[in-house]
């Protein structure tokens, strides 16, 4: 398919970007993994599957000319705390991959970004990403900027143990809202595609998703998945307050706005994409 067209994959010892590294070594990529530590476990097993791993910090433009040069493409993921936000920091990071990948050149630049961005939604978390999506529309890369909903894998960390035979999970959203939701490896299966099909999807932003559940559903698909029976706890707005404003914003959001990925048109042209239920009994 390629004559081993190299990518370079930024946060690749994370989750979107080890996921982007992953499903481009699938499809016959090159992948030139960025890391601050090649002999991390991590970079290791990317190594392990075939990745090449550079030394390379988003706060060193030079690092990232270097490990820009030659590629065909460049991913750019850019780590942040949503309950404790860098705005500055993340935006700058942004911006250098932004110009490392003109400097080289590239064919195609993919921004991981967030769905609510460009929607008003006072979160810091999605306004960098909104200005990073418009340096990255303004340096000259034919360039395409993902907009993933929220991870499935947020579960792992929320989830909390059973007591008294339930589940029972705290969350600032109503019982039929619907969330939309997307697992980390169709980040990386959709991040490939929009890689092999540059003429495609250059120049346009994509809000992707796999699945959309009401709070309600999500509740009844745990526990079918572990037999441990599961509700959800709505989580006053003060109380999520304060404890972190950011996320009480976001839910805000969430809860009202929200996510608005065309689920149906995106798995007409990627297949496969996991529900909530399929990832749950995935390995």
């Amino acid at each position: 398919m390629h004559t081993k067209r190299t990518v370079l994959v930024t946060g690749a010892t994370g989750g979107q970007g080890g996921a982007v590294a992953r499903a481009l070594l699938d499809r016959g990529w090159a992948v030139r993994a960025l890391v601050r530590d090649p002999a991390a476990p991590a970079a290791r097993a990317l190594a392990a599957l075939g990745a090449e791993t550079v030394t390379g910090d988003l706060d060193d433009p030079g690092s990232l000319r270097t490990a820009a040069r030659g590629a065909h493409g460049v991913f750019s993921v850019q780590p942040c705390d949503l309950a404790d936000p860098d705005p500055v920091t993340e935006v700058r990071r942004g911006r250098n991959v932004a110009d490392a990948a003109a400097d080289a050149g590239v064919a195609h630049l993919v921004y991981g970004s967030a769905a609510a961005a460009g929607h008003g939604s006072g979160v810091v978390h999605f306004e960098t990403k909104e200005e990073i999506e418009a340096y990255v529309g303004a340096v000259g890369v034919p360039a395409t900027v993902l907009r993933p909903v929220y991870f499935m894998e947020n579960w792992r960390h929320t989830l909390p143990t059973p007591g008294n035979g339930e589940r029972v999970v705290p969350l600032a959203l109503d019982a039929d809202a619907p969330l939309q939701m997307i697992a980390l490896a169709d980040i990386g299966r959709i991040t490939a595609a929009v890689f092999d099909g540059a003429a495609e999807f250059a120049g346009r932003r994509i809000d992707i998703a796999g699945d959309e559940l009401t709070v309600r559903r999500i509740a009844e698909v745990f526990t079918a998945a572990d037999g441990v029976p599961t509700r959800f706890e709505r989580l006053a707005d003060a109380e999520l307050r304060a404890g972190s404003p950011e996320v009480a914003k976001m839910f805000a959001w969430i809860g009202g706005k929200g996510f608005r990925a065309d689920i149906a048109g995106l798995r007409a042209r990627h297949p496969g994409l996991l529900t909530l239920e399929a990832w749950l009994g995935r390995p």
